[in-house]
């Protein structure tokens, strides 16, 4: 067989790269003709060697799904056949060139952790060490402006503040809202609307929960402002009396579930209702939050289109406004990414901020809790009760929480633009994201400045050889090696064939290139106070009926969707998005900030400001639910 191979990339030390606006640096749009083996060629020259066909056909196609992914696994996972493949698909690709046989002068950087530093930050409340997660919470209330009008223009979704003025006024109680709740989950589930939402619920468990905060609100003592309010968990986070499956059909079997999560206890201990386990793309392995063993999430702006994921259940829950708040896990922006296709706030804070124990250890040093929210009110409160402070005061700095209420007087706030890269998304796209740029500038007085952010596509593809060694390392001897592939899905099955593939040399050179990378955004953070990107390429894309049962290798639609996230989990840095319009069909678009280390509550009032401003444009999903109507 012939193979057209080309050089590796020998990388110049990262003080010589140049990170202004005129850099010469070469920006590479993905290549996405098989992002999991891209950029191959291939020559075939004998009969035998014509086998591999419908292989290399599978790989190099832009979107695969049905039985060719069938046949693509199975070619994978057969032990003589599968490691030719793989040898030769590996051969000449961008991994290979850009990563694992890269020359890259850099040490190894091994984890994004970030050391105390003391960046003052403006117009912030400094919360208390001791402080309990109920403290936090009315520290974090008191932070925020007064509620909108309800009838002012645009559509508004209910938020916790909406619940805890209902509640405490006894006109609605958190029972009649869990009751309303269950009953919006059965219609979605539903062979009418089939929204595939949840993995698991207990009605009995939540009525028992609803009740106990009933109780308190009637003796008024409720615990803090969530009490009563219902927040859906992915189900990658631990949470009972609910097994953990991380959206397979086995892993709850093979990993019982003893806890509550951090974040979750922290959240039960200011009265939170836990309403369930939310669906998610299995194993965390794909941006489209189609499951097979679930059922696949709709989005709720349209029902054909898909949610997006990997906390695909999470983002479309609070969409379709059955909880204000729901928890993901974002890897490799699995909180973000379909935060934005169904038009919530998705909040990752800074590596660190809140605790991992109780999130399945899928990727160690990428993989962190995160927050899908109705609103960045929404956001910031359920921040301030999750927040870990259990940890020594020199790892962390302290903490603030943003004074919302003077958001506007925020002056010279400097967002970093690199445009190359800002404008590698959709007509649509990059027509509201400019748009809210201006708006931001018209409104706030604050500058957007051009900047190179270098190496982007080096860097997505070093954090997938990060992502994909890690899952593989923690999933191997414990559960895949004593598991039947069959129970599977097939899609997975290839993202794991090639996870398992990565050389010890690729996991390396890629931590090699986290370190020129926190390189590049520290000397950026040093004249910009975040970076700020579209959230995805693309727009929900069309659910199709051949991946609902085999899953799907959509290269194009993954690399796009994918294509702004990666800084926030391979660098550990806080991120957040918020809607900022919507395409020609209807459906939201997301505007991102990426914020300096610890700087959480900078970013906050920049996703605040951005939503304010565009909140009179705000539109209802075509599946959507009000708990709070006085209409029985």
């Amino acid at each position: 067989m012939g193979l057209v191979c080309s050089a590796p990339k020998v990388y110049k030390p990262a003080a010589e790269v140049d990170l202004g606006p005129d850099s010469d640096e070469h920006y590479i749009s993905p290549n996405v003709k098989g992002s999991f083996f891209p950029d191959f060629t291939l020559a075939f020259s004998t009969p035998a060697e014509s086998s591999l066909f419908l292989v290399c056909i599978c790989s190099s196609a832009p979107r695969v799904a049905g039985l060719p992914v069938k046949m693509f696994a199975w070619v994978l996972e057969t032990p003589v056949l599968g490691s030719v493949v793989l040898y030769v698909l590996k051969k000449d690709n961008l991994v290979n060139k850009l990563v694992s046989d890269a020359d890259i002068p850099e040490p190894p950087l091994f984890t994004p952790t970030h050391t105390w530093q003391d960046i003052p930050e403006q117009n912030v409340s400094l919360a208390k060490p001791g402080w309990s997660p109920a403290e936090r919470v009315e520290e974090a209330v008191g932070c925020l402006p007064g509620l909108a009008d309800p009838s002012s223009p645009g559509f508004r979704r209910w938020t916790i503040r909406d619940f805890t003025k209902a509640y405490t006024s006894g006109e609605i109680t958190p029972v009649m809202v869990a009751r309303r709740f269950l009953a919006a989950v059965e219609e979605c589930s539903g062979p009418d609307l089939n929204m595939a939402l949840f993995i698991s619920y207990d009605p009995e468990d939540i009525l028992r929960q609803a009740e106990e905060s009933t109780l308190r609100y009637q003796q008024g003592a409720p615990l803090s402002a969530m009490d009563g309010v219902l927040v859906a968990v992915k189900d990658e986070i631990d949470c009972l009396p609910h097994q953990t499956t991380g959206g397979t059909s086995w892993l709850g079997k093979m990993r019982p579930c003893v806890a509550d999560a951090a974040c979750v206890a922290q959240l039960r201990a200011c009265g939170a209702v836990l309403a369930g386990k939310t669906n998610m793309h299995e194993l965390g392995a794909g941006t489209s939050g189609i499951n097979p063993h679930h059922g696949s999430t709709r989005n709720p702006y349209h029902t054909a289109r898909v949610s997006g994921g990997s906390s695909s259940g999470s983002a479309a829950a609070v969409c379709a406004g059955l909880c204000p708040v729901a928890l993901g896990a974002d890897g490799g922006g699995s909180v973000r990414m379909p935060a934005a296709l169904c038009g919530v706030v998705g909040f990752k804070p800074t590596a660190g901020r809140l605790s991992n124990s109780g999130l399945l250890p899928l990727n160690w040093t990428v993989g962190v809790p995160g927050i899908l929210a109705a609103t960045v009110e929404d956001a910031l409160v359920a921040y301030a009760a999750m927040v870990d402070q259990s940890g020594p005061a020199h790892s962390q700095p302290q903490l603030n929480l943003p004074l919302l209420t003077s958001t506007h007087s925020m002056p010279n706030i400097r967002l970093a633009r690199y445009g190359k890269w800002f404008d590698d998304s959709s007509e649509d796209i990059r027509g509201c994201c400019d748009k809210a740029l201006q708006i931001l500038r018209a409104h706030y007085g604050w500058e957007t400045v051009d900047v190179t952010v270098p190496e982007v596509e080096e860097m997505r593809l070093a954090h997938y050889v990060t992502m994909g060694s890690e899952c593989s390392a923690s999933l191997a001897t414990k559960y895949l090696d004593k598991l039947d592939k069959s129970e599977i899905g097939w899609d997975v099955r290839i993202a794991l064939s090639a996870y398992g593939s990565f050389s010890s040399r690729a996991y390396l050179n890629a931590q090699r290139i986290r370190n020129r990378q926190m390189y590049f955004h520290n000397k950026i953070f040093e004249t910009a106070d975040a970076i700020v990107t579209p959230m995805t390429g693309v727009t929900a894309y069309a659910l199709q009926d051949d991946a609902l049962r085999t899953g799907e290798l959509d290269y194009i639609n993954a690399a796009a969707i994918s294509r702004y996230s990666i800084a926030g989990n391979f660098l550990g840095l806080p991120a957040i998005t918020v809607t900022v319009g919507y395409d020609r069909g209807g459906l939201p678009v997301g505007l991102q900030f990426i914020g300096r280390p610890w700087a959480e509550a900078t970013l906050l009032h920049l996703a605040y400001a951005m939503q304010e401003a565009c909140s009179k444009s705000c539109r209802k999903p075509m599946v959507s639910f009000d708990l709070l109507s006085k209409k029985e």
